[in-house]
């Protein structure tokens, strides 16, 4: 799987790719220059329960941790997921 981030210092998006296939996508708006907020997680149906959003997720994690970023997950999934993962709470704003 192949994650492709676009980011026009506004809003962006995460696309977890199969191929030429979207597997899922999480999208974010940067709240600030050192804020980013989850708003939404998609995962196509035909991945459901193969982990895509939460690998999604990590490669927003690695990515955030980078750049001195942090996290405001207002998505439910994205939100479900820092309150299960303690490791992933560093980020949170």
């Amino acid at each position: 799987m192949e994650f492709v981030k676009t980011d026009d210092g506004k809003k962006g998006t995460v696309q977890a790719m199969d191929g030429s296939k979207e597997a899922g996508a999480m999208t974010f708006t940067w709240a600030g220059e050192d804020k980013l907020i989850i708003d939404h997680t998609h995962v196509d149906e035909a991945y459901a329960g193969q982990g895509v959003g939460k690998k999604i997720l990590e490669f927003i994690l690695d990515w955030v941790r980078k750049e001195n970023v942090k996290i405001i997950p207002l998505c439910p999934f994205a939100k479900a997921q820092f309150d299960k993962n303690p490791d992933f709470r560093d980020v949170l704003a």
